[in-house]
């Protein structure tokens, strides 16, 4: 039996990493106001509920995108009248993308974020910012898979993500 080997070049689907550093914003030691970017996957608009809950009395404003594809401006736009903004669900390759994504062009318009992605997708995540720039960009993991997932069992691990949260909005 004869094989033939062909060696392939195999693309990084992430890109070059690009030598400009973008300066991320500071989240606020006071804020008053939080956007929670939900780009409609399922379980996105639960963790967000359950965090609305747990950060305090601030003005909250919901702003909602199509699951994997880009925020519009209008939606970006909304979203940046908080001081921070809070995207959720980065749980597969297009979603977590734009999450990233989104979450990059909020922080050129001026807005700290925080972007929920699965752990399964954490590396990928961390790698787009870092090729885009944004190598510190915040990022916090949830336990994969959420879709297909009751709304306790999301709710349970949305809970086990709370502290890393409040440390990061340097709540007590």
């Amino acid at each position: 039996m004869k094989v033939k080997v062909v060696e392939k070049d195999v693309l990084n689907p992430l890109a070059e990493i690009m030598m400009v550093k973008e300066e991320l914003n500071p989240i606020p030691y006071d804020f008053e106001s939080v956007s929670l970017l939900d780009n409609t996957k399922p379980g996105a608009n639960v963790i967000l509920e359950l965090l609305e809950k747990n950060l305090g009395k601030r003005k909250f404003v919901r702003v909602k995108k199509p699951a994997g594809s880009p925020a519009t401006i209008k939606q970006l736009e909304i979203a940046a009248n908080s001081e921070i903004v809070i995207l959720a669900l980065g749980d597969c390759g297009s979603c977590f993308s734009w999450i990233i994504l989104d979450a990059i062009r909020l922080e050129k318009m001026g807005r700290s974020t925080i972007s929920i992605c699965s752990d399964r997708f954490l590396n990928f995540a961390h790698e787009l910012a870092k090729s885009h720039g944004a190598e510190d960009l915040n990022i916090l993991s949830i336990k994969h898979p959420v879709a297909g997932h009751s709304k306790e069992e999301i709710e349970e691990k949305t809970l086990q993500i709370l502290p890393s949260l409040r440390y990061l909005l340097q709540i007590p």
